[in-house]
């Protein structure tokens, strides 16, 4: 099969043949249609990211397709069936690894495209919103690069929620492209401080929530719009750097500084990520949700794919199509 390789930490992207071993104990190999392109996708080819696969490897971190074979143990899935699933790497090939525990069959209905767009990015929201942040219905959800992949998402489930959502970005085009998918304002985040703009979009309270994959500079002034009791979201540092925050913040916030690592979520605690990305697929078949895919390139594109990531030029989501 073909699979685009890194051979070397930092070094060009090949697409060439490659041999998977059998599926282990908790595995399914998957003959796959389309894979989602991620920002830690841009990290894990640098050697930046939290974890570090052995060379040779492939990105890729959540495919669509059909499964070919299951390993010893699996016993929720069957060869032939249409299924999304996490994969961690491996994704950018004809054929992918994935973990039985994160595998899901897709609803009647729901197509392939669609679903390699959502597990990584709303599986990781929906965990944030609910199981982190606790969101409320009628609270206020403030959310920092709003129009990127994680970004849309929680503009959506926010949304669904039940949330007054205000989308945050670096450029008008962006915001314009927030609002209609569902924000209820927006904020240009380059032109005053966060921290104003998001009390006075809040008659003074501040957010309730605020979910950032950003980090870097914007960090601080956001926690410092936080609302007593809330509730700061800690997914990603977009930026390159990771902030620090004067900890006397949060004590007289009486606010919480809140991490969010889906990866460590579906492993440890395989039985509730189910029951979300349930929950997930079936907004997605009932069209509560619609995931935005802004550029769907060729396999032999992923470097393309990678560098329109890491530039920050997506609005939505970015997949590989595996003919």
């Amino acid at each position: 099969m073909k699979a685009i390789l890194v051979e070397k930490i930092g070094g060009e992207l090949k697409c060439k043949d490659h041999h998977l071993r059998e599926p282990k104990e908790d595995q399914v190999l998957i003959d796959v249609k389309y894979a989602g392109v991620n920002f830690p996708d841009t990290l894990i080819v640098e050697g930046k990211y939290q974890f570090q696969p052995e060379l040779p490897f492939s990105p890729g971190g959540e495919v669509s397709g059909v499964v070919k074979e299951v390993g010893a143990g699996v016993g929720s899935l069957k060869v032939g069936d249409r299924v999304v699933s996490g994969t961690s790497w491996g994704g950018f090939a004809e054929q992918a690894m994935g973990f039985a525990c994160n595998t899901h069959k897709l609803p009647e209905g729901v197509g392939f495209k669609e679903s390699a767009a959502v597990l990584m990015t709303h599986g990781t929201v929906f965990h944030a919103l609910k199981d982190r942040g606790h969101l409320q219905k009628g609270e206020t959800l403030v959310v920092l690069g709003a129009s990127g992949g994680v970004g849309v998402a929680a503009i959506q489930l926010g949304k669904a929620f039940g949330a007054q959502v205000i989308a945050c970005a670096s450029s008008t085009e962006k915001l314009e492209f927030c609002k209609k998918i569902g924000a209820d304002h927006t904020f240009l985040y380059e032109e005053e401080t966060i921290k104003k703009g998001i009390k006075e979009l809040t008659n003074g309270k501040g957010a309730d929530v605020i979910f950032d994959p950003v980090g870097g500079r914007y960090t601080e002034q956001a926690f410092r719009a936080i609302a007593p009791m809330g509730r700061y979201l800690i997914i990603g540092f977009a930026a390159g750097q990771v902030p620090a925050i004067p900890m006397n913040l949060p004590l007289l916030k009486s606010a919480s500084l809140v991490g969010v690592f889906w990866g460590n979520f579906f492993r440890n605690y395989p039985n509730e990520n189910q029951e979300n990305v349930r929950q997930i697929l079936n907004l997605l078949k009932n069209e509560v949700i619609h995931p935005h895919i802004d550029v769907v390139l060729p396999l032999t594109e992923a470097t393309k794919a990678l560098k329109y990531l890491k530039d920050r030029k997506v609005m939505g989501k970015v997949l590989l199509e595996i003919q």
